[in-house]
This record gives C-alpha cells, structure tokens and sequence, in this order.
C-alpha cells in the first residue's frame, strides 16, 4: 500500500510540474489517503504484536 500512495505521489509531482492542477490535486488526496490507510493498520498491527509478545512471556 505504500508503494501506491509513493507511486501515487510522484504522478502528482510530475503532473504538478507540467501544469495539471486538477490531476496532480487529486492524485495527492489519493497518495494521502493510501498512506493513512497504511498507517493505521502499521499502528493495529503493533499492538496486536505488542499483545501478543505479552501473552507468551
């Protein structure tokens, strides 16, 4: 997923330097979300990690 929300990104700096607003805006909201969505399941995957160490020791 972070591979597409960076794939994402450079497609909006590339578009943003030839003048595309309109596709270089709504490749960032897409690259934004991707990385959100990314995070959070980084952030579930961690406690459930974290839970789990716990439960064996």
């Amino acid at each position: 997923m972070l591979k597409w929300a960076l794939i994402f990104f450079v497609i909006s700096l590339i578009a943003g330097l030839l003048g595309f607003s309109g596709i270089s805006a709504a490749t960032a909201t897409i690259a934004r979300v991707l990385f959100g969505i990314a995070l959070v399941i980084f952030l579930i995957f961690l406690v459930l990690a974290l839970l789990a160490g716990n439960a064996v020791v």
